[in-house]
């Protein structure tokens, strides 16, 4: 077989500029985030020659509320990613500039056809209990996600790219046929339904994270708290969990790259309040205030802009309220439309959020499809509205819409969306609506519950291909929260997968957004964008349009 090197598929693939990105999770309001130049990266403070280090390298960050789960296998949110990215690590990483580079594997070999991936773990790897890494324990990881008897693995669809990894998942298969080999020690091969260009931006991805198979093993529970049954691998160890208080990472001294990780102690605060996040900013209690872990306070954000401390770019990620197709009367789609079609998201973008979001008319975000500035329907298009809910009525054999609740997670900036929603349905189509706030891992049990009838919601792409937001919603479950799916839908991404002509895969991916759409299982609101502050001593964190941030290169400068 003939092999090309791995930096030749980078040369390639990126030279290509085919596929585009974004990055995951439900958590973030979008109300503040990042400076970033062409790539959508931020390489805060990257500079030349050695850097001048002060002597006390702590940051200390809020991530607002606990960590829904620190299991790589089980996490689905920005939180809890913002603290898997520091402590584990894949395969891969996504470097500075966006790409994914080397990471746990030291050398990356793919076949001519694209379907075949080996990886050669790097010399010398321990986990921070001092056992070696091996090429076993990905396969065993990963593994175990697919094994259809692991609990709250929603995102083991991340991994159906690999042969046989859907079926094995869904009890039509065997984990014995998927392709998954360990041929020794050092060597893992992977072997793929398709060609994925995007596939070394998966193992990147926290779900592809290894974690310690004889630790689990003796422990169900070893991810539930800090302590010698937490081993990782990442440039950082997880030192203190003070649930619903703190968490407290430490660098790994024993990490392959320790010599490039500068930081010493990364302390995350939970600070459910945006502006007592604010104010410990301002008083020095914070280093770092806004996306993509917290949220800068909305009234803070024009004056910010006019000083020029907070940083704006775009963002692969749609804000949206999740419609339960399963809760009359959101079971009719026109009355669906309407309440998508009656938003003015225009006024939302530039009185409440004031991020430089942009207005949000489709499910993909413009930043990975430009035709999606425009989108599928009119923003605020209230006489279209009213004609759909007329229809929605007589269909439902009603005179008038019962009160509606709109539910939302605990934020400043969830909650003035949601009232100003509240206000516009009841100007534009005669419809009450009560509000509903839960605290985030509530808030999370309640919409996978399906206790709800339309729900705030938002995504971030996990990595850079339109098909991370299409697939959400190819089946109920997972993160599809809305309980909707379609045949026809679900068959055009099938096709996309092994189609291996862009345009045509484009054209299969269009016609499968425009049947959602038609659906409207989701009333898109906005585009994110990343929207924060940080201290000018802090340097080198670099936060992703994905909505992801890296400690690892970070530092404290001399101040």
């Amino acid at each position: 077989m003939n092999w090309k090197k791995w930096s030749l598929l980078l040369a390639l693939v990126f030279a290509m500029g085919i596929f585009l990105a974004a990055c995951g999770g439900d958590d973030s309001s979008g109300e503040g985030e990042d400076a970033s130049d062409d790539t959508g990266q931020s390489n805060e403070g990257e500079d030349s020659g050695e850097p001048a280090l002060a002597e006390d390298q702590s940051l200390t960050v809020n991530i607002k509320t606990e960590p829904p789960s620190l299991h790589p296998g089980k996490a689905t949110d920005t939180t809890s990613n913002a603290v898997l990215t520091q402590v584990f690590e894949g395969l891969t990483r996504v470097d500075q500039d966006g790409e994914p580079q080397p990471a746990m594997a030291s050398d990356i070999e793919v076949s001519d056809d694209g379907l075949t991936y080996t990886f050669t773990i790097r010399d010398g790897v321990e986990w921070s209990n001092g056992d070696p890494i091996t090429a076993q324990d990905f396969a065993d990881s990963w593994k175990w996600v697919l094994n259809p008897d692991s609990p709250d693995t929603d995102y083991a669809y991340q991994m159906y790219p690999i042969k046989g990894a859907e079926a094995a998942k869904t009890g039509e298969g065997s984990l014995d046929d998927v392709g998954i080999t360990v041929e020794d020690e050092k060597t893992l091969v992977v072997e793929l339904e398709n060609p994925t260009p995007y596939f070394l931006e998966l193992t990147a991805f926290y779900t592809y994270f290894p974690f310690n198979q004889d630790v689990a093993e003796s422990n169900d529970e070893w991810a539930a708290d800090a302590g010698e049954d937490y081993v990782t691998n990442g440039p950082f160890l997880l030192e203190e969990w003070a649930h619903k208080d703190q968490v407290v990472l430490k660098k790994n001294p024993d990490y392959w790259d320790a010599e490039n990780v500068h930081l010493e102690t990364i302390t995350m605060e939970m600070v459910d309040d945006e502006n007592t996040a604010k104010n410990m900013y301002d008083q020095g209690e914070l280093d770092w205030i806004g996306d993509p872990t917290d949220s800068v306070p909305l009234a803070a954000i024009p004056q910010m802009k006019q000083d020029g401390t907070l940083n704006i770019s775009p963002m692969a990620g749609t804000y949206y309220y999740s419609f339960n197709t399963e809760e009359e009367p959101f079971t009719n789609a026109n009355i669906r439309k309407a309440f998508a079609l009656s938003l003015n998201r225009e006024a939302i973008v530039q009185n409440i959020t004031k991020g430089e979001q942009r207005p949000g008319m489709a499910l993909v975000p413009s930043a990975i499809w430009e035709e999606n500035e425009e989108g599928y329907f009119e923003d605020g298009d209230t006489e279209k509205a009213k004609e759909y809910l007329e229809t929605g009525l007589e269909e439902m054999g009603l005179d008038e819409l019962p009160t509606i609740q709109l539910s939302y997670n605990t934020d400043e900036g969830h909650a003035a969306i949601a009232q100003a929603a509240q206000d516009m349905w009841k100007e534009n189509l005669g419809v009450d609506v009560e509000l509903n706030n839960e605290e985030w891992n509530v808030y999370l049990d309640s919409m996978s519950e399906g206790n709800y009838q339309v729900g705030r919601m938002g995504w971030l792409g996990d990595f850079l291909d339109p098909i991370n937001f299409l697939e959400i919603f190819e089946t109920v479950g997972g993160n599809n929260y809305t309980n909707w799916e379609d045949e026809e839908y679900a068959s055009l991404l099938e096709q996309s997968r092994s189609e291996e002509d862009e345009a045509a895969r484009k054209e299969l991916l269009r016609e499968a957004e425009q049947i959602f759409m038609d659906a409207m299982p989701i009333a898109p609101v906005y585009f994110y964008s990343n929207v924060y502050a940080h201290k000018d001593y802090v340097k080198n964190v670099t936060v992703g349009n994905l909505g992801t941030i890296q400690y690892k290169w970070g530092y404290i400068e001399e101040h």
